[in-house]
């Protein structure tokens, strides 16, 4: 019969054994390094092929989802965008600043034929904030959230690489993890005080998403 010595140990390794399997399943999610597989300042260390091929063929997804949604009766809404719609606004230093941001986005280009072709959601708040040698960007508010880090990248955009959250979830997964909750995007700056998210191929229902940034009481 094990003796109290025993009987101790044994009841306190109860108690930790579930609190370990808690920690360990959101050992990858919401942690300061933790949105990547690995610690990482070069966005091609890490990133997907599939998100490559994203990134590198996102000019012709814009232009053919822009194209699809003036075929179905939305040039003026288009129109109305100016530069955020326009896949050659891009401006030098593209930088994004950190702070709070009114961020909106627009789906472009139905990825099945029940999905609409334009949709322009209003405006949710986002913070971009340091994280360690980069930036995290996050969607703070909305069904689709978006969470993750900012990468350098040459004189016209940076690259973000990061994951979706949805509806009522309260933490992120780490990029790689799901690749149907993956985002990869661009970051450019549009205006003097307005960049863009270009996110081309999403997972689900458009084309290409474009999400708006203006710093929180600024006019774009």
């Amino acid at each position: 019969m094990a003796g109290p010595p025993l009987k101790l140990a044994a009841m306190r390794l109860a108690l930790l054994l579930p609190a370990a399997s808690v920690l360990a399943s959101c050992s990858v999610v919401e942690q300061p390094s933790g949105l990547i597989p690995r610690w990482t300042t070069a966005y091609r260390q890490i990133i997907h092929d599939d998100d490559r091929v994203r990134l590198r063929d996102w000019r012709t997804s814009f232009t053919e989802a822009l194209a699809s949604a003036r075929a179905t009766g939305h040039s003026a809404e288009i129109d109305r965008e100016g530069a955020l719609l326009n896949p050659d606004a891009a401006l030098t230093q593209p930088g994004l600043p950190n702070g709070i941001y009114r961020c909106r986005v627009i789906k472009l280009g139905a990825r099945q034929p029940e999905n609409l072709t334009f949709v322009s959601y209003p405006a949710f708040t986002c913070r971009v904030r340091a994280e360690r040698e980069l930036q995290r960007l996050t969607k703070l508010t909305g069904s689709q959230r978006y969470v993750g880090l900012i990468f350098p990248g040459d004189a016209l955009r940076n690259v973000f690489l990061g994951t979706l959250v949805l509806g009522d979830e309260t933490r992120a997964m780490q990029y790689g993890q799901d690749e149907q909750r993956d985002v990869a995007a661009y970051v450019e700056r549009i205006g003097p005080q307005r960049w863009r998210l270009i996110m081309p191929e999403p997972r689900f229902e458009s084309r290409i998403d474009v999400m708006e940034l203006v710093p929180a009481g600024a006019t774009p």
